[in-house]
């Protein structure tokens, strides 16, 4: 590691420790004015670092053994019991684990060498759905599933905004299950900005949500559902390798748009034909109308970049165990969500130079690329 990226990474550090230890940040997340006011064992700091340890063994053995390691100590001794972490994160507001990773992905971007592709922020906006503790609470709160056979399944949908070339996590949503992804989708636009490029999975396509893209300056390539679209249909039927058309909102487009207050104006997007290496048909949709800028040959290698939000929910659930719960109520299933997502996000930053290293050595060639997803273009 280089003097310079060095200087990033203590940079970093050290901004979220001035970030936690500062009173301001303390008071806007803590419940009441009462709390984390007297010295004691666990202290406001110390909370949010033992969650950012992702909890998943018995709440009793993490807390002897992140005493034992805060304290170098030889053996694990009881510093502090179960009952009275339960009662200190209940002081503790997840909103400080967001306002935590908004300021790590702030000063990534603000000081460390980025990814880009072709000039653009390539990111994915993608959901899932998680498994949640079965109490009457989290059930209301939340919502179930109603499975064919067996008892209700308590569960919530979780949205990000990913940076597919990074690796970073720019935004998180845990919400009830009755929240679509396009509706959480919404949200995340507010962090858009000019020269983003947002990759869309088949379940995301709306006039409504391309309109909120658009209104922040920034673009979109969407795989569109076959026989949902008429221009879709048309231009499938043309058999054309591209072609520029004019989407206009339909009534219930118009109606979601009104609230969001965004333009009904109907605005042009390309549509770009692709055959994928299993014989399906693929339509792209995009803002990117210059042929020029944008060769139809660079959308033969663009839209398989959106995997990795797929394999970081993957990892998210396999490695990082996010439905492993460290409590069971609705307040713990917020912070262990926005902890896991700030350590996660934080270990991705601090990798980076090894994994460039790895990328550089392994670097897949264009061709290699569009010959792991396409067969041949039209072309």
């Amino acid at each position: 590691m280089d003097s310079m990226t060095a200087e990033c990474y203590t940079g970093l550090l050290d901004c979220l420790k001035a970030k936690m230890t500062s009173h301001r940040f303390m008071t806007e997340n803590r419940r009441s004015a009462k709390d984390f006011s007297r010295k004691r064992c666990l202290t406001f700091v110390i909370v949010l670092v033992f969650l950012m340890n992702m909890i998943k063994r018995a709440i009793q053995d993490e807390l002897d053994e992140f005493f034992k390691a805060l304290d170098a100590e030889p053996i694990a001794c009881r510093h502090v019991s179960k009952s009275a972490f339960t009662q200190a994160r209940q002081k503790l507001k997840h909103t400080a684990f967001i306002v935590l990773n908004a300021e790590q992905v702030h000063y990534f971007y603000d000081h460390f060498d980025v990814l880009q592709f072709n000039g653009l922020r390539l990111l994915a906006f993608d959901g899932s759905m998680v498994d949640l503790p079965h109490t009457q609470k989290v059930c209301e709160h939340f919502g179930v599933w109603h499975p064919a056979t067996g008892g209700t399944c308590p569960k919530a949908r979780i949205s990000q905004m990913f940076d597919v070339q990074n690796r970073v996590t720019i935004e998180a949503l845990i919400a009830p299950k009755s929240f679509g992804e396009r509706s959480l989708a919404i949200k995340h636009c507010q962090h858009l900005r000019p020269m983003d490029l947002v990759l869309l999975d088949l379940w995301y396509p709306a006039f409504w949500l391309f309109a909120a893209i658009k209104a922040k300056s920034a673009d979109f390539c969407a795989r569109m559902p076959i026989g949902k679209w008429k221009v879709v249909e048309q231009f499938v039927a043309c058999g054309q390798a591209e072609q520029i058309v004019e989407l206009t909102p339909s009534y219930p487009a118009r109606k979601a748009c009104h609230p969001l207050k965004l333009s009904t104006q109907p605005f042009t997007v390309r549509l770009i034909r692709l055959q994928l290496k299993n014989g399906d048909l693929c339509v792209l949709a995009t803002s990117l109308v210059d042929t020029s800028l944008y060769p139809y040959s660079f959308f033969t290698t663009l839209y398989p970049h959106r995997w990795p939000v797929e394999t970081d929910y993957r990892q998210m659930k396999l490695r990082l165990e996010v439905e492993n719960w460290s409590g069971i109520s609705v307040e713990a299933i917020y912070q262990d969500f926005h902890a896991t997502i700030f350590t996660k996000n934080l270990a991705s930053l601090l990798a980076q130079p090894a994994q460039k290293a790895v990328a550089l050595s392994l670097k897949p060639t264009p061709t290699a690329i569009k010959s792991i997803w396409l067969i041949s273009s039209p072309r």
